[in-house]
């Protein structure tokens, strides 16, 4: 090695392998060859991460199909559906999460529809969480494939540095689970979350507290959680379009403009989020809905479309942990206007039966010979799993019921969702697409 090259080795930020885990000079690990070597000056000094399940349903469902490696997937259905996710092939052909399913296969005519298997989907999910509570107690759940971590003082228990730490956790998921992750490693929560998106899929990415202005300078300013396009048109016509524009403002002015969010969005644009990693700050709220390729307005074809949703929504509250106290259905007419019912149970659930047995009550209500195009329920007023379900003197047999739709899920988890139906899941109803 030359004198130059070696000035170079020893001035270079830390490295790390990602393949092996090493922390190598080079560009390329000299003990496992791989050319994965993340290097940055901050990398051994950040603690909070974002990880991020890479197309998710898609990539369970090409694990379990080795046949679908290499085609495009989209997982979603239905002629008026919209895209529940794409596996990156489809993406590089167009397809986006949330686009309608016409319009996906317009894109890519030759991709794989799959329709959704939530109760897959959560054991994977709940398999990833506990994956990382082996990590840290400090877990904070955005949904079934992703979630921020703290791993502050995590040092001495996992014998090196988080990005060490969070590095092995990716080689374990793909090894163990089948499935890829991106992290991304910073000092807030706010740029771990946008550091997740730049290496895309199987990626790691690093933002550290003294580049953040600098990086986020030319960013829009919808890249700010919260920014929606109404908020963006509105910082726009304020003359804040990109994030240099809010660096550039005077603090007195956006609070007299937005309140105690213009201190939030100025301090954001310089890369600085005081929001810390919150186990107990879950989302408020867990819901499903299906759009049917033909209006529908027979009551019993309803309740067979809002039983699939129960489980859905059941098997999502199962994997984040959560259960529910208040049920609100949800219907659209064929005129497209939507009429919102809900309703507060006694105790949090986080089973179908009980989900189902609230909205077929909400259900009845509104079965007038409406035709609808669209179906939807959900449970909020979230809560830890714990203290759910518990037994009914009114009804002696909810212990029994309960009993037996856990006993499914694990026979379900093994065997997949076919394995065993309920009564009300083999009326095939029209065909529609669920999200």
């Amino acid at each position: 090695m030359t004198n130059e090259a070696a000035d170079r080795t020893r001035s270079a930020p830390p490295g790390l392998c990602r393949d092996c885990g090493e922390q190598p000079a080079g560009e390329r690990c000299p003990a496992c060859g791989s050319p994965r070597v993340i290097r940055h000056a901050e990398l051994f000094d950040l603690a909070i991460a974002h990880i991020d399940c890479d197309a998710f349903y898609a990539a369970i469902e090409k694990r379990d199909d080795p046949s679908l490696r290499d085609k495009p997937v989209i997982v979603g259905g239905g002629r008026r559906g919209v895209v529940s996710t794409a596996c990156y092939i489809a993406r590089i052909n167009g397809v986006r999460s949330a686009m309608p399913m016409f319009k996906a296969l317009k894109a890519c005519p030759e991709a794989v529809v799959i329709r959704p298997d939530m109760e897959k989907y959560g054991a994977v999910g709940r398999d990833i969480r506990r994956m990382m509570k082996d990590l840290t107690p400090q877990v904070e759940p955005l949904s079934i494939d992703e979630a921020f971590l703290d791993l502050t003082g995590t040092e001495r228990v996992h014998h090196g540095p988080p990005a060490a730490t969070l590095a092995r956790f990716a080689r374990d998921v793909e090894r163990d689970i089948g499935i890829t992750v991106s992290i991304g490693l910073a000092a807030n929560k706010f740029l771990a979350k946008i550091a997740s998106d730049l290496d895309k899929p199987r990626g790691f990415a690093v933002i550290g507290a003294r580049e953040a202005a600098d990086f986020l300078a030319d960013k829009p300013v919808t890249i700010i959680p919260g920014v929606g396009p109404a908020m963006a048109r509105k910082l726009e016509k304020s003359g804040f379009a990109r994030m240099r524009d809010l660096q550039r403002a005077e603090p007195k002015a956006l609070a007299r403009a937005h309140g105690d969010y213009g201190i939030r969005l100025y301090e954001m644009a310089h890369g600085r989020d005081a929001l810390q990693v919150d186990p107990g700050s879950e989302r408020k709220s867990v819901s499903s809905e299906t759009t049917f390729n033909e209006d529908i307005a027979d009551a019993r074809a309803l309740e067979v479309h809002l039983w699939r949703l129960c489980e859905k929504v059941s098997a999502r509250l199962k994997a984040a942990e959560l259960a529910g106290r208040t049920v609100t259905l949800k219907l659209k007419t064929d005129r497209f206007a939507t009429r919102t019912r809900a309703t507060s149970l006694s105790d949090p659930t986080r089973l179908a039966d009980t989900l189902f047995a609230a909205g077929r009550r909400l259900l009845h209500g509104e079965t007038d010979g409406t035709p609808y195009r669209l179906i939807g329920i959900g449970l909020s007023d979230l809560s830890d799993a714990d203290g759910a379900d518990p037994g009914d003197l009114l009804d002696p047999g909810q212990g029994q019921r309960a009993a037996a739709e856990l006993a499914v899920d694990a026979v379900r988890a093994k065997f997949g969702r076919g394995a065993v139906q309920r009564g009300i899941g083999f009326e095939r109803g029209k065909q529609d697409t669920e999200r």
